[in-house]
């Protein structure tokens, strides 16, 4: 007999003890019995009765549990039905080509030391990991998806999120850190050379869905109208990430998060070498290294397409600028359109929701580099000019600060200049 029965059996035997040493008093015993015995035998038969509900209430919830995850297709089952057969699924399951994510699975447990366990192999550990990004799957939807407990599918979660954080250092960099090469992009692009021949990359800030507590959810409440953390990222013109600054309240103005990754050392910011620079919009400040547009006039693509061409220097660079810039928000929008999880975060601590960037973003890469076939990619390739709407919108119009709207860096204004007047030849 187990321990759970023997603790019910236990409890029933009291009871009937009890009631048997009721019967065997006499009438003569009862006739002597007071009101106070009364009252207090009131209490005690309470107390039984509490007792025994606690210890079935117990035994019902701890002990005697009707078993849940106890289906047949267990997540070892579903993955290797996945990943052997039609080669779509994998593709809308995991957003990846099987190939890379059998690739990512070997790299991640050769290189970067992500084990298998007793119960769980590598391959359903990252399994779990991309589902829940690809998704935006919740822990319970994922239970039911792997039948593991939400313990289980907790602790594979985080496991495999530090294990691509560690990858995304090799990822997440430029390819040429010296800038000594003129990017493909432009080389190959008469629009851009010779006249944006030294531009290295773009810069841009964009907004990702925040779960925070209702106390601290105002600083996150920026121009999005619902909680978000602010993103920096620089991305090369093949539309990889080569820095990212994630974990800012979505308040923060991205003049402030572009003076925190520029100004601390340990962040490893990609500065321009000298005589290059990174494009940027106006709501950067254009100083030394970082050429942003003419104010004042048309910059926009759509603002192009939808009125007359572009009239005078000014908007003739505007519109070579945005157009080369734009290379950044069709990334943002790929590596949006990927992970689902982007648009809505789970109840995961601040601390990984920050992490949750950097590892999408590091995949984003990682695919981009290893899929030839990747079918999202492919769509934006086919469609340089096309630039995706943001999932998460302006609901208020963005204030420039007094200090963006001067032009504190000479060198770039000439810099500018020179290249509005070479694009009018």
């Amino acid at each position: 007999m187990n321990y759970s029965s023997l603790l019910l059996n236990i409890s029933c035997l009291l009871i009937s003890y009890l009631v048997i040493l009721l019967d065997m008093n006499d009438m003569d015993t009862q006739d002597h019995i007071t009101d106070e015995m009364i009252d207090d035998t009131d209490e005690f038969w309470d107390l039984i009765v509490c007792t025994t509900a606690a210890i079935t209430e117990y035994y019902c919830t701890f002990i005697h549990k009707v078993p849940c995850m106890t289906s047949y297709q267990t997540g070892h089952r579903w993955m290797q039905e996945i990943l052997s057969m039609n080669a779509n699924r994998c593709k809308i399951m995991f957003r990846m080509e099987k190939e890379t994510f059998f690739q990512l699975s070997r790299d991640l447990e050769n290189i970067y030391e992500l084990k298998p366990s007793r119960r769980m192999s590598v391959i359903e550990k990252v399994g779990i990991f991309v589902f829940i990004l690809a998704q935006g799957a919740s822990n319970r939807h994922a239970q039911e998806r792997f039948q593991h407990s939400g313990e289980t599918i907790s602790r594979v979660f985080h496991e495999v999120l530090r294990s691509v954080c560690s990858f995304a250092k090799e990822l997440i960099k430029p390819d040429d850190p010296e800038f000594k090469k003129i990017a493909s992009h432009i080389l190959n692009d008469q629009r851009y050379m010779p006249h944006f021949k030294d531009c290295i990359g773009a810069i841009d800030g964009t907004h990702v869905h925040a779960c925070v507590p209702v106390n601290d959810q105002v600083r996150f409440i920026g121009r999005k109208n619902l909680p978000t953390q602010n993103v920096m990222a620089v991305c090369s013109f093949d539309m990889r990430f080569t820095f990212v600054l994630a974990g800012w309240e979505g308040t923060a103005h991205d003049t402030r998060i572009f003076n925190a990754a520029v100004n601390t050392p340990h962040l490893n910011f990609p500065s321009p070498p000298q005589n290059k620079y990174y494009l940027v919009d106006a709501g950067y400040p254009q100083t030394l290294g970082y050429l942003g547009p003419y104010k004042g006039v048309r910059y926009h693509l759509p603002d192009f397409r939808r009125g007359q061409a572009p009239e005078g220097y000014q908007e003739i660079f505007n519109k070579a600028h945005s157009s080369l810039r734009s290379c950044i928000e069709r990334t943002f929008g790929v590596w949006k359109k990927r992970w689902k999880i982007l648009a809505y975060m789970p109840q995961y601590s601040f601390r990984s929701q920050r992490d949750i960037v950097v590892a999408s973003m590091a995949l984003h890469n990682y695919i981009r580099l290893s899929s030839i076939k990747d079918t999202i990619f492919h769509e934006v390739d086919m469609h340089p000019e096309f630039v995706p709407r943001d999932i998460f919108p302006d609901r208020r119009p963005q204030i420039l600060e007094q200090s963006q709207k001067s032009d504190r860096a000479s060198e770039m204004n000439i810099i500018r200049n020179q290249i509005a007047h070479s694009l009018m030849m």
